[in-house]
């Protein structure tokens, strides 16, 4: 890699433009991820157009300067932010936000990479519909496509790429070629359905400028219930006994556990505790939604009240209480979670997923693990226990030593330890939606079986000869494995 050219600043801003240009001032917002990702770039910049970016890119390959692209930098793994070798150009798409085209009839929209969930949302909602990847940040839809975002509702609505009809992206190559085919047909088997190379690869094989997306209908209405489960193992029968009845109209099954709930209680004070007096181990918020008429779709509360009635009686019960309410207060508590766990101390994350059938024994073995090997740490996990994903979160309480500084090695060892037993016994993924980045790049290179490396390795080289684009690496590398991060 050649060193960055004093003329850098100089060239970009003849490419560009003044406005193209993000000051020095106004660095700290780029430069530092939400959770993980921090360093310096060498250059900022905020192209006005494709157009723009392409040329941008051309120039990076003449120069040979990485670069990686921004949206609205809500990731969780540092793949949006600089490293800290003054290198890298970070591009941000905070100026290609347009929405572009929205076609009701078709339900699809088409809009530029650096729109955010919320703008493409308010778009919809005069037409009565909506982009169903429900999430706590706000996201732009470059950066959902290059992490394959799930959300709360994916059971009902799958992911981004399950959403996802069509794509344009600028390759790092010498001519930054642009594909492009966002027609948004649902059928063509054409050829190489070549988009799906771009999604959940966090930005490593190219730069994603515009997406056509699918929209589904706003449901007219919606019943919600909290569901306490007799065991733990009765959690996927729950949850198979809701599908088998209900068919599309059950969007989301959230599982909460006890001091994940009290953490929100704790943190806010406002929250309607619907428990009364003990917080149950474990509770799962189930959503029902339809966008039926009620002259079809008979009353949505009457149906869970029944469905989970029955569930509650006999010697096999599944069932142990249940509490009907208003959805939007129980989405309060699960959305208050994770400001809640944060409160209590050091936070250590993991965002995990095992097949649905699996949660309940993943959750035994991982307790029993950190019960015998790291019993200062409080379990508060909480997610998608209805795709088989897990925010399986643990906390160093902020009064219990050593001092955070002197964590690390504990904190490595007990990545290790989980990862294996996630991936080795339980077959399951390391980073279940917040993609792949710097933070994850050691579990990347030492839990992903070699072949799978070689072949993403040699795409990469094919897309991205120079290897300029991105943060993660993706090399073939030796067989043995890499030892992981330390924190």
């Amino acid at each position: 890699m050649t060193a960055v050219p004093s003329s850098l600043l100089r060239d970009l801003s003849a490419l560009l433009g003044p406005k193209g240009l993000i000051s020095d001032a106004d660095r700290a917002p780029y430069e530092r991820g939400y959770r993980y990702g921090a360093g310096r770039a060498a250059a900022l910049i905020r192209p006005a157009d494709v157009d723009q970016l392409r040329s941008v890119i051309r120039y990076c390959h003449a120069q040979d300067i990485r670069f990686f692209a921004q949206g609205a930098n809500t990731g969780l793994v540092g793949a949006s932010t600089p490293d800290d070798s003054e290198e890298q150009i970070l591009i941000s798409l905070g100026h290609m936000t347009a929405i572009e085209t929205l076609d009701p009839l078709d339900r699809s929209m088409t809009v530029q990479a650096g729109a955010r969930l919320s703008a493409i949302n308010a778009a919809a909602a005069p037409h009565d519909l909506f982009f169903p990847i429900d999430l706590g940040a706000d996201p732009s839809i470059g950066g959902m496509v290059a992490t394959n975002t799930g959300g709360s509702r994916m059971m009902r609505y799958g992911d981004v790429r399950r959403n996802l009809l069509g794509l344009e992206v600028v390759l790092p190559d010498q001519d930054a070629t642009l594909l492009s085919n966002l027609t948004g047909l649902r059928k063509d088997n054409s050829g190489l359905d070549w988009k799906h190379l771009f999604v959940g690869t966090s930005g490593a094989f190219g730069l994603v400028t515009r997406a056509r997306i699918e929209l589904h209908a706003v449901p007219r209405r919606t019943a919600a219930a909290l569901v306490v489960p007799q065991t733990q193992a009765a959690v996927p029968h729950i949850i198979g006994l809701l599908e088998n009845a209900l068919g599309d109209s059950l969007t989301a099954c959230e599982g909460m556990s006890r001091r994940a709930m009290q953490a929100a209680f704790d943190h806010n004070p406002a929250l309607r505790r619907p428990f009364g007096g003990d917080i149950p181990d474990y509770a799962i918020l189930v959503e029902l939604g339809t966008s039926l008429s009620d002259r079809i779709m008979p009353d949505l509360d009457g149906i869970l009240v029944d469905i989970l009635g029955s569930a509650c009686e006999g010697p096999a019960a599944l069932v142990q209480d249940v509490l009907f309410g208003r959805a939007a207060d129980f989405w309060a508590i699960r959305h208050s979670i994770s400001d809640g766990v944060a409160a209590m101390g050091q936070v250590i994350a993991f965002d995990i997923s095992v097949q649905r059938s699996a949660l309940p024994a993943f959750r035994a073995a991982a307790i029993d693990l950190i019960e015998r090997e790291f019993p200062q740490l409080i379990l508060c996990d909480f997610g998608h226990c209805g795709d088989g994903g897990d925010h399986f979160n643990l906390v160093w309480p902020n009064d219990i030593g050593p001092a955070r500084e002197d964590r690390a090695p504990m904190i490595a060892r007990l990545r290790t330890a989980l990862y294996d037993l996630i991936t080795t016994e339980f077959h399951g993924s390391f980073s279940a939606e917040h993609g792949l980045g710097p933070y994850n790049q050691g579990f990347y290179d030492r839990l992903k079986s070699a072949p799978e490396r070689q072949l993403t390795a040699a795409i990469k080289d094919r897309m991205d000869p120079k290897n300029l684009v991105g943060n993660i690496r993706f090399e073939r590398g030796s067989l043995s494995p890499a030892p992981p991060p330390t924190a």
